[in-house]
């Protein structure tokens, strides 16, 4: 990127600032495959991708698809002493019912279930009608404000982390078996990741304003 502007009351229509250090650079949209990179901080400004579009609408049905299927099917399956229960993310949700732990029933289920689902529906709300070369949806812009506000609370990465901790625990005391929903959320997490990767928020942001 360019260096820093100077400040006065030259057009600011071509700048853009970096999220992280909130230094300010004027736009020099890279080709695709190259990025443009804040010189401070080193974070990723403007990221284009061919056919980037597509492909993470794409990524956001499939996480749609496999949040509603790994909520389902069980979990994971523990043996111990010829006795045996399945679970599901949706069984350990509902354990916390009762009392005062609706609100952290309600609390984990929107973090690890809700919100991955609400981001992806909300991306493919933005998307679609550009990637189709239709005018932008009613409120998009807000939509894709509120997915991106979104994003440091879509914990599916987290609850993946504190599972694999509490089975390294389980492992020794009982015999553990990985249900279908654990293949489909290990899936999803990884989705997740390539999508924030896929997503170049200044190519979104320019689209709607288009």
């Amino acid at each position: 990127m360019d260096s820093p502007p100077a400040t006065g009351s030259e057009d600011t229509s071509d700048l853009i600032a970096c999220p992280k250090c909130d230094a300010l650079y004027r736009v020099v949209e890279p080709d695709p495959r190259e990025r443009a990179v804040c010189a401070r901080c080193h974070t990723v400004l403007i990221a284009p991708r061919a056919r980037a579009g597509m492909q993470l609408i794409a990524i956001s049905l499939t996480v749609v698809i496999l949040v509603v299927a790994a909520t389902i099917f069980p979990f994971l399956t523990i043996h111990i002493g010829g006795a045996w229960h399945s679970s599901s993310i949706l069984d350990a949700v509902l354990s916390f019912r009762g009392g005062t732990f609706y609100a952290l029933a309600l609390t984990v289920a929107a973090l690890i279930v809700f919100f991955p689902v609400l981001r992806a529906l909300l991306t493919l709300y933005v998307l679609v009608p550009v990637v189709f070369d239709r005018p932008p949806a009613r409120g998009a812009r807000a939509a894709f404000n509120l997915s991106e506000s979104l994003r440091p609370w879509s914990m599916a990465e987290v609850f993946a982390i504190g599972c694999a901790v509490a089975l390294v625990k389980v492992v020794d005391l009982a015999d553990v078996e990985f249900g279908p929903a654990f293949y489909m959320f290990s899936s999803l997490v990884i989705l997740v990741v390539v999508q924030d990767t896929f997503l170049c928020r200044y190519s979104v942001w320019k689209a709607l304003e288009e």
